[in-house]
């Protein structure tokens, strides 16, 4: 019987955030596989656990991965961590887990430390419908295709960046959205140095061309405002009568029909219809 693979949450930052579960998960899995493993050990030390560890991150996904199968499939059971976060999301791990799905192998979710969660219910920008963008590419081409791709999004959008990349990022997002879209920038959220800045695009981007951006951050952007649709004039509704009635309607219903259809005021369409 094959054993389970558990995605296990760390810290994005404050060792405080494991919960019980979290350590229970990891004392009981059988190896982990680990983003670095160097940094997955300080996360051990600290909890005084000493477990077998496989490297598993962006650049072995096939041999790495298929190490982890196989031992899975052997009956073992795994825990699967990132450096920080929720393994699986805007990460490898996707892969690991599409692989055990097809071959029927259990894997079973921690719930805990997430980023774009955390910075989505701290930015004051509406949370009843998002989308997730993860990191913008790095070549300025595909990036800008990338957030044209966004220009109508009436959802909340939320995007990683790096420190190194964000002014230019954030002068992109000012082009493409205007630069008065509100944002909210999440820098180094739960850390010593955590800070929450809402602004708008413009003013982000202003910032940020003459203030070294430091630490990882999360952008929270209002989607665009709903296209209102145009509302129907009475003259609008006179052409749909004139083209009911060539259609063989009789003056009433084609006004009748004319004004449900367009939310006109029947007696008011109708009154010029017998006029014209």
């Amino acid at each position: 019987m094959a054993g389970t693979l558990y995605l296990v949450p760390t810290p994005i930052g404050n060792l405080g955030d494991i919960s019980r579960r979290i350590e229970d998960t990891l004392a009981r899995a059988d190896f982990i596989a680990a983003e670095d493993t160097r940094v997955s050990m300080k996360l051990l030390n600290h909890l005084g656990l000493k477990k077998a560890m496989v490297t598993y991150h962006r650049h072995n996904t096939d041999s790495g991965g298929q190490a982890v199968i196989d031992r899975l499939l052997a009956g073992e059971s795994c825990a699967l961590v990132t450096d920080a976060g929720t393994p699986a999301v805007s990460d490898p791990g996707e892969a690991l887990v599409a692989q055990c799905a097809a071959l029927g192998i259990p894997v079973c979710a921690i719930p805990g430390p997430c980023a774009l969660i955390t910075a989505l219910a701290v930015s004051g920008q509406p949370t009843g419908r998002f989308t997730f963008e993860g990191f913008p590419a790095m070549n300025k081409k595909n990036r800008r295709t990338h957030l044209e791709s966004l220009r109508g999004e009436e959802r909340t959008m939320i995007f990683y960046e790096a420190p190194h990349k964000l002014a230019a990022t954030l002068q992109d997002l000012a082009e493409v959205f205007g630069p008065e879209r509100p944002v909210t920038l999440c820098r180094e959220l739960t850390k010593l140095h955590e800070e929450v800045r809402r602004t708008t695009l413009g003013e982000a981007s202003a910032y940020y061309q003459d203030n070294t951006p430091k630490g990882e951050f999360v952008l929270v952007v209002r989607g665009a405002e709903p296209v209102k649709e145009q509302e129907a004039s009475l003259e609008d509704g006179l052409l749909l009568v004139d083209r009911l009635r060539r259609e063989g309607l009789s003056l009433r219903d084609a006004v009748k029909r004319s004004a449900k259809e367009l939310g006109l005021p029947r007696n008011q369409l109708y009154a010029l219809a017998v006029e014209r």
